[in-house]
């Protein structure tokens, strides 16, 4: 699926530290930690704690974000619709991985458990 190259530009503008606090506030609502979200983006970014302290600090980019990260192999098996585009059909790297991380803050949010949002081959 292709997105528009405006869709593209902000989604490699946007700084990691404005939708960080959004992600943790979807999930504490629906009764899941902090340290869960940490282990998410851990998985698929390689990022500890310490780390994604630094990058919010830092105010990075969604751009320089995933330049930064070791994307887990395993990113591919994440499928589906996620603000009405389907993940495994987007075009732009950038904005796939974007998406990986929505969709799995959106699973852990949904209480889907924890070894099903982890994939594995």
């Amino acid at each position: 699926m292709t997105t528009s190259e405006k869709h593209d530009e902000r989604m490699a503008t946007m700084t990691f530290a404005t939708v960080y606090p959004h992600y943790l506030k979807k999930i504490e609502k629906k009764g899941r930690t902090k340290e869960e979200l940490h282990q998410v983006i851990e998985w698929l970014t390689g990022f500890d704690s310490g780390k994604l302290n630094e990058l919010i600090e830092k105010k990075v980019t969604f751009e320089s974000f995933f330049q930064q990260a070791k994307l887990n192999p395993n990113a591919k098996l994440i499928t589906g619709l996620i603000c009405g585009y389907r993940i495994e059909d987007i075009e732009n790297p950038l904005t796939q991985k974007v998406r990986y991380l929505d969709k799995l803050v959106d699973e852990l949010a949904k209480g889907r458990k924890m070894e099903k949002i982890l994939r594995k081959d």
